[in-house]
């Protein structure tokens, strides 16, 4: 039975501050032309939808300020400590939380990371003032590299040590490249080249994982797993809309940190599960889909009949392995930072019934709020829902998508060779 919950007050969130533009990914619609989906659009009826009281957890956790008491949440919610509450702001890019959740110990190269990363606050700073500031960044990103190139190549795995020095060659090159655009003060040119270095830095940050890092637990160990990551691009046609006639948004899901649940949706991308479905949810707070028609509200397994449940799968700092079956405050742990947290516009996550842990099938849902102020597990989104991956390409525009609009395809676009026991293989 799906959740239900009281209707909850209009919320305003923190979405992103401005609307990027519509790249390749994404097309305009051309000026006196509408070209349409075929087939008709349906509204569903109530209650197929796991609404999993997503709502009722952004309204309690991700504002600050009060609300009423709704029976859904503990009695005694964790009140996070003053340190968390003051440590500094959320990361909110995907791709440095994808970055800083991979299964690494290699201070060197967070060294490096972490001044290319400021890159987005000196640009904050008006016109070319904001290039000075850059500059610092890039030198004191360079100093890190040049002191700790050593450790950083010792810290290669062993097959991965040529890609991972090609990569060293590329990032002190582009570095160089910055300091070039910063000396003939294109402002403009900053941003793009940031992003490439950084990519850079994050593959050499992949080529220091060597393999798997542990064992899944017995009992899940026979079902779709994602060993690594994978990439997926999502194109969905949009209706309604006089600007944007399609969009595609591509995900990176993480099996280090959630093997089962990311395993699950790659499967299920690969037997086309999410070809053709509606987005059967948008209400300022998420976009939710993977409800099939019918009765079930999860994937059907052809080999078993059944509905193909996965357990609620959380991974935190300093586990060598995910909890299994429990959220974090059922386990008590208050002051676990969980790996992939809430904090990005377009976080990704698995629903499920309200209080049934391990219900989660095929219906996800991505965040439409940024955390501002809120640090991670200071909400009553992390450590109770599933997060396995971020949108990391035209996340904004997941704020347009409304129900009614067609998922045309999900695509494995790299990593298809991490999934281990692919079940579309043996049903089609």
């Amino acid at each position: 039975m799906a959740a239900s919950f009281a209707t909850l007050p209009t919320l305003s969130f923190a979405n992103s501050s401005s609307r990027r533009r519509i790249d390749a990914y994404c097309s305009k619609k051309r000026v006196g032309v509408l070209r349409c989906c075929s087939g008709e659009y349906k509204q569903r009826g109530g209650g197929a939808l796991k609404e999993c009281a997503i709502t009722l957890a952004l309204s309690l956790g991700l504002i600050a300020g009060g609300g009423a008491p709704y029976a859904a949440v503990a009695a005694n919610p964790a009140i996070p400590q003053v340190s968390v509450l003051i440590s500094g702001p959320p990361i909110k890019d995907p791709g440095a939380l994808l970055r800083y959740a991979l299964p690494i110990d290699n201070k060197p190269i967070r060294d490096v990371q972490k001044p290319l990363e400021d890159i987005t606050d000196s640009l904050k700073i008006a016109g070319v003032k904001a290039l000075d500031s850059v500059e610092r960044n890039v030198r004191q990103a360079s100093r890190s590299l040049q002191q700790g190139k050593s450790m950083i190549v010792a810290g290669f795995a062993e097959s991965k040590k040529d890609h991972g020095n090609e990569l060293i060659g590329k990032l002190e090159a582009g570095m160089q490249d910055m300091l070039q655009i910063v000396e003939d003060r294109k402002r403009d040119a900053v941003a793009p080249k940031q992003k490439e270095i950084l990519q850079y830095v994050g593959g050499i940050e992949e080529d220091m994982v060597d393999g798997f890092p542990y064992q899944v637990p017995e009992e899940y160990r026979n079902m779709p797993l994602l060993k690594g990551r994978a990439t997926v691009d999502m194109k969905v046609k949009i209706k309604d809309n006089p600007n944007l006639e399609d969009c595609v948004f591509r995900i990176v899901l993480d099996g280090y940190n959630a093997p089962v649940t990311a395993g699950n949706f790659v499967d299920l991308v690969e037997r086309h599960f999410y070809d053709g479905m509606e987005i059967q949810r948008s209400d300022g707070f998420v976009v939710q889909t993977g409800d099939p028609e019918g009765p079930a509200e999860g994937f059907i397994d052809p080999s078993t009949e059944k509905v193909r449940t996965v357990p609620l799968e959380i991974m935190v700092e300093g586990n060598k392995t995910p909890f299994y079956g429990s959220t974090l405050e059922e386990l008590g742990l208050y002051k676990a930072q969980v790996m992939l947290p809430f904090n990005a516009f377009g976080t990704m996550a698995m629903a499920r019934e309200e209080f049934e842990n391990d219900s989660g099938s095929s219906q996800v849902f991505w965040l439409l709020k940024e955390s501002e102020l809120t640090p991670s597990n200071s909400n009553i989104l992390d450590g109770r829902y599933a997060v396995f991956g971020y949108v990391t390409q035209n996340e904004d525009f997941l704020a347009d998508l409304k129900v009614g609009d067609v998922i045309e395809s999900i695509q494995v676009v790299s990593g298809l060779d991490n999934l281990v026991n692919p079940s579309y293989k043996i049903a089609g």
